[in-house]
């Protein structure tokens, strides 16, 4: 089973950018929980790719669905551990990460008025693997066997094989628990509404803006700081800069360039137009990906001779305006077990003669040709652009004659599944704060990179890991990993993103919505009544 890259999100299909949704039945049981302070208006270039849970796995969507609906668990603010949401606890029952118990809290409601009862978490979980859209998250329940519902307010989850990762699976977006009254139980909703139990309801949807009002009933954790968000909708950078200089929004979030966010945050006050840059830490990496079944990319001498001529601090500089870091393994910083593989073996500075050395071992003389495919649309509008500095680096060493060729992210898909490319790019936003996210969709059974690389050890290693619930534990058998790839090259990390928004003054509270766990939380964002 394939899972869908979710580094960016398409644009959204016509039929349901016009859809015009409304959701009834807001909750009004706790005056208190209605909000404080001013609506706060959001910009964005990108729009939400879908409104029902079992369909979406991109971060638009999971904008959505982490603020409409509620899952078990969900991710404190600064934090990686997941915490009780519409439980009041879990835990696993057994020694071997197979079976995982939860009771819910008492008296939990969806915003529509019905009770949110076991079953209705049974049916979500059932619901998405049942569809098993090919746009959805089905793909990360794979373990999951059964859930059994002994009474209303106890889950139980039952796995094939051990998964000491689940509770951050159901943490996420994936874990969204939607009205068994209100959804069909073998297909997607085609009515654009959202029933959900979280802190806000969508109230309306339309192609050029989201409008979400604070859920009275909700009963959580979270304490919304605002009385409302609504996100509108650009069509492009250029615009939505000039909307938050002007004030027309409060905060611009995905979709600034990375020049303009360089350019903001190194200019005088006046220069800012009354705006202020938050930056935020990031998982978010990007790789170089080699098809060890390609006549030139599958020599090993030949990936090698690229890790030693790779200058990323030149990169990031140059193209990515510093607006994202070095990153030298395939598990980034700031996650458990985090390395610098490539860097100890490879360093940080061009290396032609180690370069050479290597092609030499793999009996390539003269200039090696070699293509680079990238896509424009997918990862981000540096992309093409960081794909032509890498095949300036290479060719300047002498060793390497490198073009770089794009296509659209359908017809670019199409390519890497069909192993036409040798050489290409995949982005990866991750769907939890842990080292197995970036390594078991990478490097697993049903790898999302489409490369033919296999490790006996790596093989051995994941299933190892997904075994043992103190997630501390698995640091050493992770850093084994990394070494491998760093010796083996089937990818070759290239840079790890930061998270940026751009607000007005006045607004606060997204240093606490801007983390490692991709959450973006609505109901941390503030602003004075007056702004």
């Amino acid at each position: 089973m394939r899972k869908r890259d979710p580094r960016l999100a398409a644009p959204i299909g016509a039929g349901l950018a016009t859809a015009l949704l409304a959701l009834a039945g807001c909750g009004t049981d706790d005056p208190e929980a209605a909000g404080t302070g001013a609506p706060v208006v959001m910009g964005m270039t990108n729009t939400t790719m879908a409104t029902d849970p079992a369909a979406g796995y991109d971060p638009d969507s999971w904008l959505l669905f982490n603020n409409v609906f509620q899952s078990l668990l969900s991710f404190p603010k600064g934090g990686t551990t997941p915490e009780p949401e519409a439980a009041q606890r879990c835990a696993f029952t057994d020694g071997d990460s197979k079976v995982y118990r939860c009771t819910l809290k008492d008296g939990l409601k969806f915003s529509n008025g019905d009770p949110l009862t076991s079953k209705d978490v049974k049916f979500s979980f059932d619901r998405t693997r049942r569809i098993k859209d090919k746009n959805g998250p089905a793909v990360m329940f794979a373990a999951l066997d059964k859930v059994d519902t002994p009474d209303a307010k106890t889950v139980v989850f039952h796995m094939k094989t051990p998964d000491a990762t689940f509770p951050m699976k159901i943490a996420s977006g994936a874990g969204s628990i939607v009205d068994h009254a209100d959804y069909p139980a073998d297909r997607l909703r085609t009515d654009g509404k959202a029933t959900g139990s979280g802190m806000y309801t969508l109230k309306e949807y339309n192609s050029r803006k989201a409008v979400f009002a604070v859920n009275g009933s909700y009963k959580g954790p979270a304490k919304a700081k605002n009385s409302g968000m609504t996100v509108k909708f650009f069509n492009g950078a250029e615009k939505l800069k000039t909307a938050v200089e002007k004030g027309d929004v409060d905060l611009a979030y995905r979709g600034l360039s990375m020049k303009d966010i360089a350019a903001l945050d190194g200019a005088s006050l006046h220069q800012q137009h009354g705006t202020q840059v938050v930056e935020g830490s990031s998982a978010e990496v990007m790789h170089l990906v080699f098809n060890l079944k390609d006549r030139v990319a599958g020599k090993l001498g030949v990936r090698k001779a690229i890790a030693y001529l790779l200058d990323r601090p030149t990169l990031v500089r140059d193209v990515y305006q510093h607006t994202a870091e070095p990153l030298y393994s395939v598990v980034p910083a700031g996650i458990s077990g985090h390395n610098t593989a490539f860097f100890d073996t490879y360093g940080d500075q061009p290396k032609p003669d180690k370069a050479k050395e290597a092609l030499r071992s793999a009996g390539m003389h003269g200039k090696v040709p070699l293509t680079l495919w990238a896509t424009p649309d997918r990862f981000g509008p540096g992309t093409v652009p960081a794909f032509q500095e890498i095949a300036q680096q290479l060719n300047r060493s002498g060793l390497f004659d490198a073009k770089v060729r794009s296509l659209p992210t359908k017809e670019y898909e199409q390519g890497v599944a069909a192993g036409r490319f040798g050489v290409y790019v995949k982005g990866w936003v991750p769907d939890y704060p842990d080292p197995d996210n970036f390594t078991q969709p990478f490097f697993g059974k049903d790898s999302v990179l489409s490369n033919h690389y296999s490790s006996p050890t790596i093989t051995r290693l994941l299933p190892k890991t997904a075994d043992q619930p103190d997630r501390g534990a698995t640091k050493a058998d992770f850093r084994e990993l990394q070494n491998i790839i760093a010796q083996d090259v089937p990818v070759i990390p290239i840079w790890q993103g930061k998270q940026y928004a751009v607000a007005r003054d006045g607004v606060s509270g997204l240093e606490w919505t801007l983390d490692s766990s991709t959450v973006f939380r609505f109901w941390e964002i503030s602003k004075p009544s007056e702004a």
